[in-house]
């Protein structure tokens, strides 16, 4: 039991360590263009989910399937709650066409699910797997303590993935990604199925890229 705790916890901090180093590196040294750096957030995130995947010995079909129900109620009304967050905004001109269509699949799905599973589903399920395997989930006290914990675990992933963009650096201004994603992360906690997260996160992708990738802060980097 002692080996699990210990390893969930090496995920979740090899994770937040990983987001740190990849906004760190390549949107606050190198600078790179928005769509180029998501090659790269793919290209090093990607393999590292999967390598948990393998680890715990996951089940992807029973993952999605359990609660899914829940999980799309969860999704509507989170995504509602972001969506409307971005068209608070200032908009900014967006591409048309093919770009258009190309912005929606890479910034919209692509960058939004990654992000989900990366900030949120990744740190709740290895918290929630750990404590689940010390026996606290058999019971309602149980069960929420550790929903408090998992929320903490995928708000440390997340505020060290955004503190390597040097735009989340300004005072105050964490407090954004933040309170999104906790909200998400929350929704997977609550509907205790991943849909919750990531279609919320897709859809507030979506409206970003609609409202203007210039401007809209959901979608970093910006330079």
């Amino acid at each position: 039991m002692k080996n699990v705790f210990v390893l969930n916890l090496v995920w979740i901090v090899a994770a937040a360590v990983l987001g740190f180093a990849i906004t760190a590196i390549f949107a606050g040294q190198f600078r790179l263009p928005r769509s180029l750096f998501l090659v790269v957030y793919l290209v090093l995130v990607l393999p590292f989910l999967y390598a948990f995947a393998r680890w715990s010995n996951l089940s992807f079909i029973e993952l999605i399937r359990h609660n899914w129900v829940w999980g799309l109620i969860g999704a509507v009304l989170i995504g509602a709650f972001l969506v409307r967050n971005i068209l608070s905004q200032s908009g900014s001109p967006r591409s048309q066409g093919l770009s258009l269509a190309f912005d929606i699949a890479w910034l919209g799905i692509v960058y939004g699910t990654l992000d989900a599973l990366f900030l949120s589903v990744l740190p709740v399920l290895a918290t929630w797997q750990t404590f689940s395997a010390l026996g606290w989930t058999v019971t309602v006290p149980g069960k929420i303590a550790v929903g408090v914990i998992a929320l903490f675990a995928s708000l440390l992933v997340t505020v060290a993935y955004h503190l390597g963009y040097p735009e989340y650096r300004v005072p105050g201004s964490i407090m954004g990604p933040s309170i999104g994603n906790g909200v998400m992360s929350i929704g997977y906690i609550l509907t205790n199925n991943p849909i919750a997260a990531v279609f919320s996160h897709i859809a507030m992708h979506i409206a970003g890229v609609f409202q203007g990738p210039a401007t809209v802060i959901q979608l970093p980097p910006h330079y």
